[in-house]
């Protein structure tokens, strides 16, 4: 099978309103051939010839009809290609089924418009537009798509044939086999993953378990033609559901155990123990605080828990899966670690940075290469000669140069004056007070009496290394505490440190966090939050999702009680000198250094930029970004949803390189107030309809303000 790592893949979200994933694998130089005949909706496409077609189109749902109609309008030759019957998706919806297509204010790009808004006038609405351009589709599975000769592509089918083309479009959906339960009893034939008829169930006892809309809908369905109907979710409450459904729902709600018919039970916080012919076991999920089992009489029971997406023919393609580790992956990413392992030791003053020193290699060997250049140490040159021979120098040099250029792509890939302002920013900082201004600036104002000594003795004390003071300490004028702990946890109290500190981190940071949130920070200023948003922009959607993986957020917690601790520590160490506190500070100090600012921090949070995104360190560990979670819940920041445009495309949440579930609020319309928020824009510039926006609310969460900087193309 040939290899189409390096073919490009391009997905949509959603085309013609259908919640489709279309991806587009392409060779440069397709568009050739000649037109398509005219041909019938269902039939078959006839004549291709032996030569490669222009298009390819797996899938006949909305979306794959919808590029049909394109392809055709175009003058391309083209097959669609249809495991089903086209439409099966809508067609398998339940009868009457209300169809949440697009927002009524809105008209999508092509041709293919829809404007019902119950199932089967939706799809008589859609095959009528279909026959009057005169597009086929063929009955048939493909198997993978390999290459073909000549740089084409060519199509795998079931049977055998294969079928070139210039170009294909994979249109499949994003719904591949149904999701089980895994339980005693999931085999009877009452049991199924699909609503056809809500009428056939009336006066019967039924389960749905679920709660998405699939699931709300069909328990609504179910009570509205008559039934009773259980709802188990193993959730405590909905979160994803339109708010349509949700409002249906609950005028259908009872809390009787055995709900009559056209009521609807709702046993949140359960899941599904057994089915039996004619009674369900149902009982709290594993973990819950009180409950026992209870078992249900039952006729029916409707498992409307998702799909899982269909990746194998991806996988069977060659193409590479986001999120997917294969073991070619793992490799790279261990190789990876290791070397991030090296380079955190080396510009760390560790064993390998000793090492460079006692061999004289480079770059420490540049004041003595430079000896007979007789270039003066105080010039220009002789300043960042001496500032050169130090690993810290060429590593922050190197991760200036990736901010720049990977800033540069940045502004120009997202092309909003939100990213260009914010990555500007970003990169001034980087450039300037955390490179120039302690390796170039200080050291040459020093050497030449633009320092005055009494703030150099207060900021920068005096040492027996480098540019004769600790120039260093000027990262802190950026990185607060306790995101840099050296300016405060020092052998004697740096007052000016102290009282800068202070206020940067209980005063300045509060005040940005309580107007602008916590990205104003983490995305505005923070170095860590400048590569983040630079070389990570491309990977945000590699960091995973979930109940499971939040929980490892509160990793952040425990290290900010322990900066806590620490400075608790430090100060008894300052007012008693000869206490355990002050001689074994050194050794809580050294750990800190390798443990989090070395290990967590370096080591795994960039060495795991390139699979699990740019803000694994932010997201999950960061103490200053733990301490502004607590900031950020007493502020006024929120990202707005306008909910009558949501489409719930999930575009937004699969590029949250936070973990955020802004989907939630979105299709809710609801302002979302995550603290995990850093403000890099990517849901609001990503999000198709224009639904998102930065803005404040008020304590009654009334908005008041909107960011005038616009941070979606479509808004401008």
């Amino acid at each position: 099978m040939g290899d189409l790592s390096g073919v490009p893949l391009l997905k949509f979200a959603l085309d013609g309103g259908a919640r489709a994933v279309l991806a587009i694998v392409a060779e440069p130089g397709w568009r050739s051939g000649t037109p398509s005949p005219p041909l019938t909706l269902g039939t078959d496409a006839s004549g291709a010839g032996s030569g490669p077609v222009d298009l390819v189109i797996l899938g006949a749902g909305v979306a794959g009809l919808s590029a049909a109609v394109e392809a055709r309008k175009q003058g391309m030759t083209f097959r669609v290609i249809e495991s089903a019957v086209p439409l099966a998706t809508l067609i398998n919806f339940p009868k009457k089924k209300p169809i949440f297509t697009y927002p009524t204010t809105m008209t999508p790009v092509g041709d293919l418009q829809v404007s019902a808004t119950i199932k089967e006038a939706l799809v008589d609405e859609l095959e009528a537009q279909v026959q009057a351009v005169g597009v086929t589709t063929r009955s048939d599975r493909a198997e993978r798509i390999g290459r073909g000769t000549g740089g084409g592509l060519t199509v795998h089918l079931a049977g055998g044939e294969k079928l070139p083309a210039r170009r294909v479009i994979v249109a499949i959906g994003r719904s591949g086999n149904f999701r089980m339960l895994g339980v005693p009893g999931e085999e009877l034939d009452k049991v199924s993953n699909r609503l056809h008829d809500p009428a056939d169930f009336a006066g019967r006892r039924v389960l749905v378990v679920g709660g998405g809309d699939s699931a709300l809908e069909a328990a609504t369905a179910l009570a509205e033609a008559g039934a009773s109907v259980t709802l188990s979710y193993r959730q405590s409450g909905f979160s994803r559901p339109k708010p349509e459904n949700l409002v249906r729902y609950r005028r259908l709600r009872t809390t009787d155990r055995e709900p009559a018919p056209g009521r609807i039970r709702s046993a949140l916080g359960t899941s599904v123990r057994v089915i039996r012919p004619e009674s369900v076991t149902i009982g709290p999920v594993k973990g819950a605080a009180s409950g026992a089992p209870e078992t249900i009489a039952n006729d029916a029971v409707f498992v409307l828990i998702g799909r899982e997406a269909p990746l194998d023919f991806f996988r069977r393609s060659g193409l590479p899966i986001a999120g997917e580790m294969r073991p070619a992956s793992w490799v790279l990413m261990g190789v990876f670690l290791l070397f991030c392992a090296w380079l955190y030791n080396w510009k760390s003053d560790g064993w390998f940075s000793h090492l460079w020193y006692a061999k004289q290699w480079f770059p420490t060997n540049l004041e003595t290469l430079a000896a007979g250049l007789s270039i003066a140490p105080t010039s220009l040159a002789g300043i960042v000669i001496k500032s050169a021979s130090g690993p810290s120098f060429w590593y922050t040099l190197a991760y200036s140069l990736a901010v720049v250029v990977f800033g540069v792509k940045r502004i120009r890939r997202r092309r909003t004056p939100y990213v260009t302002v914010q990555t500007l920013t970003l990169m001034a900082i980087q450039v300037v007070p955390l490179f120039l201004l302690p390796e170039v600036i200080l050291p040459w104002l020093n050497y030449h009496g633009g320092l005055p000594v009494g703030l150099a003795d207060a900021l920068f004390p005096a040492v027996d290394y480098g540019h004769g003071r600790e120039f260093w300490r000027a990262y802190g004028l950026i990185l607060a505490w306790p995101l840099m702990i050296y300016n405060i946890f020092t052998d004697q109290p740096l007052m000016a440190w102290l009282i800068l500190g202070f206020v940067q981190t209980f005063v300045l940071i509060p005040i940005l966090v309580y107007f602008w949130g916590k990205g104003a920070y983490c995305g505005w200023i923070c170095s860590c939050g400048a590569l983040a948003e630079t070389l990570g922009d491309t990977h945000r959607h590699k960091m995973p999702h979930g109940p499971k993986w939040n929980r490892l957020n509160f990793i952040g917690q425990g290290l900010l009680a322990v900066a806590f601790l620490m400075l608790v520590v430090r100060i008894i160490g300052w007012i008693w000198p000869d206490s355990w506190a002050a001689s074994h500070f050194q050794v809580l100090k050294d750990g800190w250094k390798w443990i989090v600012d070395v290990f967590l921090a370096g080591v795994l949070g960039y060495g795991l930029y390139f699979w699990y995104s740019g803000r694994t360190w932010c997201r999950f560990a960061c103490p200053l970004a733990a301490l502004m979670h607590w900031y950020a819940r007493l502020g006024r920041f929120r990202i707005l949803a306008d909910k009558k445009k949501c489409i719930s495309c999930n575009v937004c949440t699969s590029v949250c390189h936070q973990g955020i579930d802004i989907m939630s609020f979105a299709n809710k319309g609801l302002p979302m107030a995550d603290p995990q928020c850093v403000r890099c824009s990517a849901c609001v510039q990503m999000c198709p309809t224009g639904v998102l926006s930065f803005g404040q609310v008020d304590l009654q969460g009334r908005v008041v303000a909107r960011d005038r900087l616009a941070a979606n193309r479509d808004t401008l």
